[in-house]
């Protein structure tokens, strides 16, 4: 699952190099289909900008 949402690869921390997940949401609605994908996410903001898309 993580290589079929593109979530698992190379990372960087501190010079090293890993493999490992990558933080992002993905919105999949209740047919199973991408509504949205947040690749950067920031830890602070993440749930208000969530929020923020999907009011209306």
């Amino acid at each position: 699952m993580l290589k079929a949402y593109g979530v698992w690869g190379k990372k960087k921390f501190m010079g090293r190099e890993y493999m490992g997940i990558s933080r992002a949401t993905i919105i999949i609605d209740e047919k199973g289909i991408v509504e949205k994908v947040y690749e950067k996410v920031s830890v602070k903001s993440h749930a208000k900008d969530i929020l923020n898309d999907f009011k209306g």
